[in-house]
């Protein structure tokens, strides 16, 4: 018999959802790894976090209190008193397992001496974001990567259709950005990515360089769809795959084969085949993998039948 664990959400109650990252010098930080791990299994917290010598970063999901009690050991520990966080939910839990990993670098850019301690770009709050990135005159930069821009970025904005973060440097490099003094506006998902991003750019000798503060996640809880200059969905890395204006869960499904987005007019392609392959993916697998595929779609729905069974009869 399954047992449900007492922190657990309460049937129909919402799954709190929390994004939180914060750069701070950690000088141990393979000792906060057990006792961080050791509170999140306790109060049935999943989701992932990560633990660098400059700070952490990871979304996690639980209970109000479990969540609380969570954000309460983080902020108690030196240098992360200031630690902030987004919140949205979920009408069921968005992830599988909880992992706590060490890492060097909290969002991996490659770029040795790059600290947003030392020196980052302007924040602009989100009610002030659509004026900056109006003028002529801004370069606007989303700084995800290729399959998150596909669903959604602000209008306007340059994708630099990178494949992982590491690979935006080198974009910059070779994007022509020879004027130094026009505004660059850069934005991601919660802020992370930015923080470098705008360090990197600073220490290139951009003068004006901003980033919206609290990410794509903070412009749609706070600004009001009819005034968005936002188009499409926000990919979120967790079992919800997007949301849109208010936090909301969008249409999107996550491909189970590639971990692509796949749009609801993607899901109608003949090329869309749940748990096996999309219109991303099926012309660079062979009909061997799609049946491998298909033998573990058929194990998963299996396992997710025998659960709900489990847990309709604890």
């Amino acid at each position: 018999m399954m047992k449900s664990h007492p922190q657990a959400p309460a049937p129909n109650q919402p799954v709190v959802v929390a994004a939180l990252y914060h750069f701070a010098r950690l000088e141990d930080h393979a000792a906060l790894q057990a006792p961080l791990a050791s509170l999140c299994d306790q109060m049935g917290v999943k989701g992932t976090l990560l633990l660098a010598r400059e700070g952490v970063n990871g979304t996690i999901a639980g209970s109000r209190t479990a969540i609380d009690a969570v954000l309460a050991h983080l902020r108690a520990i030196p240098g992360l008193q200031a630690l902030e966080h987004k919140e949205s939910s979920a009408h069921k839990m968005p992830f599988r397992r909880m992992k706590v990993r060490l890492k060097k670098e909290i969002v991996t850019m490659g770029v040795p001496d790059i600290d947003p301690l030392e020196g980052v770009g302007a924040y602009v709050d989100p009610r002030d974001w659509n004026e900056l990135i109006s003028d002529p005159e801004t370069i606007l930069i989303d700084t995800r990567n290729d399959y998150e821009v596909g669903i959604g970025t602000f209008k306007g904005a340059i994708n630099p259709e990178t494949g992982t973060f590491r690979e935006f440097p080198g974009w910059v490099e070779k994007a022509g950005l020879e004027d130094r003094t026009r505004p660059i506006a850069m934005f991601c998902t919660g802020g992370i990515r930015c923080e470098k991003a705008t360090a990197f750019m600073r220490a290139k000798g951009y003068e004006k360089v901003y980033h919206l503060k609290g990410g794509i996640l903070k412009y749609l809880e706070e600004v009001p769809e009819e005034k968005s200059l936002w188009q499409g969905s926000c990919f979120v890395f967790d079992e919800r795959v997007a949301v849109t204006h208010g936090l909301r869960e969008s249409d999107e499904i996550l491909c189970r084969a590639c971990r692509n987005p796949v749009t609801p007019e993607e899901q109608a392609s003949a090329l869309f085949e749940e748990g096996v392959s999309c219109p991303h993916c099926h012309d660079s697998r062979s009909e061997e993998d799609r049946e491998r595929f298909r033998m573990r779609h058929r194990q998963m729905l299996a396992e997710r039948a025998k659960a709900r069974a489990e847990t309709e009869t604890a």
